[in-house]
């Protein structure tokens, strides 16, 4: 299902090394703010898509950079790690989803539909589409959605322009678009059949957002290392007392442990059918990183991070947010043990052991 599994360990790697320098450039604290009060940061998602970033997972021969998933999920940690306030994650998704079908994929801003495991979008006899999808990423900034559609018993892809679709609009804890979406009656630009269902497409959405949530745990770890150094208490750096010592070695342990996670789902992506038991595991360790990380990191900061002065909470606030979208820990450890039960107990030890 799309390319090279293994994760790159090489920062000669130019298509992050881009990335990395369009978001240190054009992805200011102030950026991010302003995005949130409903400001298109058009200078950097300009960027992005002037570089091809955006086309990241888009074959060559649909006019895109033909990379491996594991640079584009590499990419989507840079993205993390700057909390870039634009639908990158979206748009490679969507460009996936769309080639996975043959379909060309169009330039701007893309999202996709349903991204709930409840989603229900079908297509009629009469060719247009019926349905809702509930807290779609960016709906109201993307140009095209692309939808996850059932015509019968077939599953198949369609491509909508986002124009004219009714769409109530809403935010995450982030502050950011999540939007519901009404296609009733909207007619597709193209549509074809897919190899992908609503369950590999959760999974894979999963596998982005723990990339997204490493890359943002990252930077906490890095600002909160940073603070405990700058911030004095009764004449010496909070980074010389023991309990902060002791804070700031576990959330390295939950960094490395959700980078981890991160990777291993990535890789589960890139097998023939996604090892969807793998990206459980790894969805379940990763939110639980997400939520323990954030949590130290506001700890080392006191009531300096809570302030929106402060840019920690652009990383915090997109962690509690990233860990409920495509399922959260706790309802991928429910999925996790009717897998293990549907497998019985002679299946126990080669599931666990199956990506080791």
């Amino acid at each position: 299902m799309g390319g090279n599994g293994a994760m790159a360990d090489n920062t000669d790697n130019i298509i992050v090394d881009t990335a990395t320098r369009i978001f240190q450039d054009l992805c200011e604290p102030n950026t991010v703010n302003e995005a949130e009060q409903g400001v298109w940061p058009k200078a950097l998602w300009h960027a992005l898509e002037e570089s091809g970033l955006t086309l990241t997972w888009v074959p060559d021969e649909l006019g895109g950079a033909g990379a491996a998933l594991a640079d584009g999920f590499a990419v989507l940690r840079a993205a993390g790690r700057f909390a870039a306030p634009v639908p990158l994650a979206e748009t490679l998704m969507a460009g996936w989803l769309l080639t996975q079908a043959g379909i060309s994929v169009p330039g701007g801003p893309l999202t996709i539909a349903p991204i709930h495991a409840d989603g229900r979008i079908a297509l009629t006899a009469d060719g247009a589409l019926s349905g809702r999808a509930r807290r779609v990423p960016f709906a109201r900034n993307a140009g095209h959605i692309a939808v996850l559609a059932r015509r019968g018993d077939e599953t198949v892809v369609a491509l909508v322009a986002a124009t004219g679709l009714p769409i109530s609009q809403a935010t995450s804890l982030a502050g950011e678009p999540r939007d519901d979406v009404s296609f009733d009656g909207a007619v597709p630009m193209a549509v074809r059949p897919g190899p992908i269902n609503q369950d590999l497409l959760v999974s894979f959405g999963a596998a982005v957002r723990l990339q997204q949530m490493a890359g943002a745990l990252e930077k906490i770890l890095e600002q909160s290392v940073q603070y405990a150094l700058d911030r004095s208490q009764f004449g010496r750096p909070i980074a010389k007392f023991q309990a902060v010592q002791h804070n700031l070695a576990m959330l390295a342990g939950e960094v490395a442990a959700a980078s981890a996670a991160a990777d291993a789902a990535a890789e589960a992506c890139a097998s023939p059918d996604i090892a969807i038991g793998e990206i459980a595991i790894a969805k379940v360790r990763g939110g639980e990183a997400a939520g323990t990380g954030a949590a130290i990191a506001h700890q080392v900061h006191g009531a300096m991070g809570f302030t929106y002065e402060h840019s920690l909470h652009h990383a915090t606030r997109r962690l509690w947010s990233w860990r409920e979208e495509f399922g959260n820990e706790a309802v991928w450890a429910a999925r996790l043990g009717r897998m293990v039960v549907e497998r019985g107990a002679d299946e126990l030890w080669p599931f666990i052991t199956a990506g080791s």
